[in-house]
């Protein structure tokens, strides 16, 4: 008899993160939700659990702190609780001019965005079932691809995730861990970031997913396995043109889709709070 699966969600009391919960119940996943204290993770575990015949544990966890790591795996050590799905979600993104950040956003971006998901990681494998299919799931971007102004850290942490993930499947390939990355474009995953998306026209306007869809079309893949899900017709165009189109081609083409961008709404971006 195949186990109820149980799935740990980091960054899950909003944007994306709520909507893979909230899609992992419908599939009858029971639910390990993590954010950060004061944001009202406790109010969606109740929603889940009003909603759908699925049991949820919800930990505020600050994931800057290393003992955090730890604490969540002995508490499902201690509840017989054994983890078959990660979803490494929690980021930490920006829009903004390199020297517009301080040193101290820098290191929490670095340390929620890389070492956050390789530790958990490393942890999530420690317990896992060898004789059960278990499913990894690294978000990543396509902003680890295209080099993009404003998003230089925040890219390079997702590069980070690409290679990683890449690595652990070459690594684990003939395992029973099943792991794939999500490379969404733009998501609506904020009031702030859906004005700044509606101003958007043409193919910028079609590359932009609601979070809902996205978790969806995660799941999907994550299930069957698949190494990368990249949502979106224009968004796999775009990974297909990046690895044809010389340097200096794909500069131009950047440069001149973010122009208008970059001049019309410098004030309204960089009043955007991090996500």
């Amino acid at each position: 008899m195949i186990p109820k699966l149980t799935a740990i969600v980091t960054g899950a009391s909003e944007g994306l993160g709520k909507s893979f919960a909230v899609e992992l119940a419908r599939r009858d996943i029971d639910l390990v939700l993590i954010a950060l204290p004061g944001s009202s993770l406790e109010a969606l575990a109740t929603y889940i659990r009003k909603n759908f015949d699925v049991k949820v544990s919800s930990l505020e966890k600050d994931l800057t702190y290393s003992e955090t790591y730890t604490d969540i795996f002995t508490f499902l050590k201690k509840q017989h609780i054994t983890a078959h799905i990660l979803i490494n979600n929690a980021g930490l993104g920006n829009w903004s001019w390199f020297e517009d950040k301080s040193v101290s956003f820098y290191k929490k971006q670095i340390e929620l965005n890389v070492i956050t998901p390789v530790l958990l990681t490393r942890l999530f494998l420690d317990q896992a079932n060898p004789a059960i299919t278990s499913y990894l799931l690294n978000v990543g971007s396509l902003g680890g691809l295209f080099v993009v102004p404003k998003k230089q850290v925040y890219g390079a942490t997702k590069s980070f995730i690409r290679y990683f993930t890449q690595c652990l499947q070459l690594e684990l390939s003939d395992s029973n861990i099943k792991i794939s990355l999500l490379s969404p474009g733009g998501i609506n995953t904020k009031p702030e970031l859906l004005v700044l998306n509606n101003r958007l026209r043409g193919i910028s306007k079609a590359t932009i997913f609601e979070a809902e869809d996205v978790a969806k079309i995660a799941i999907d893949g994550m299930l069957k396995g698949k190494k990368e899900i990249i949502p979106g017709v224009i968004n796999r165009l775009m990974v297909v043109l990046n690895s044809i189109l010389p340097g200096f081609v794909k500069n131009l083409i950047i440069k001149n889709r973010l122009k208008e961008i970059l001049k019309s709404n410098d004030k309204i971006i960089d009043s955007v709070p991090a996500y």
